[in-house]
């Protein structure tokens, strides 16, 4: 496991139950994240936290300064661990996450958060083209269903488009288990 760092993206408040965008199993997905985030502190590895704000006070969710832009306490910061603010989708876009993660020598990447469909696919498509070998722990990630063209697309269907999409071209896409059992 060396070289390689946690990336956990926009595990956020609002995403979670009384939240303004709620997610279907924000809290199973951080739990999952929290269990790879306890096992990364445990052996010192590279913990870097991504989180989201919109730049206009009219956003949805994720307004700067709301308690709903804040990471949720079940994978709090801790420490010195790193905090990307990014205001896109993409968190390499215009942050200086990918120079973070050349000073730590970064190979490999674990990627974990929110939303499936949105920031974890943006993010772990950019993490490939940079070259870094992706690793997407799926039942660390959450999303919530999508309306197109007068047709509902259930949570589930949309994790899993997602998740298939990556796992095509982009990622290794497994569970949590299996990444924790790598790391023993």
């Amino acid at each position: 496991m060396t070289n390689t760092a946690l990336l956990l993206i926009d595990f956020q408040n609002d995403y979670f139950p009384g939240g303004k965008w709620e997610l279907e199993g924000a809290e199973t997905a951080a739990a999952k994240g929290a269990e790879l985030l306890a096992v990364f502190r445990n052996k010192g590895l590279p913990v870097i936290h991504v989180r989201h704000e919109f730049e206009s006070e009219e956003a949805p969710f994720f307004v700067s300064g709301s308690d709903g832009a804040l990471i949720h306490p079940v994978v709090a910061v801790q420490g010195d661990e790193p905090v990307i603010l990014k205001h896109s989708a993409n968190s390499f876009k215009d942050t200086d996450l990918k120079q973070a993660l050349d000073n730590l020598n970064i190979e490999n990447l674990i990627i974990v958060g929110a939303m499936s469909h949105m920031c974890i696919d943006a993010g772990v498509r950019a993490a490939a083209d940079f070259g870094y070998q992706v690793s997407v722990a799926q039942d660390a990630c959450a999303t919530r269903a999508q309306e197109f063209n007068g047709v509902t697309v259930g949570a589930e269907q949309v994790h899993a488009s997602y998740m298939a999409a990556l796992a095509f071209a982009y990622a290794r896409v497994v569970n949590t288990d299996e990444l924790l059992a790598e790391m023993v």
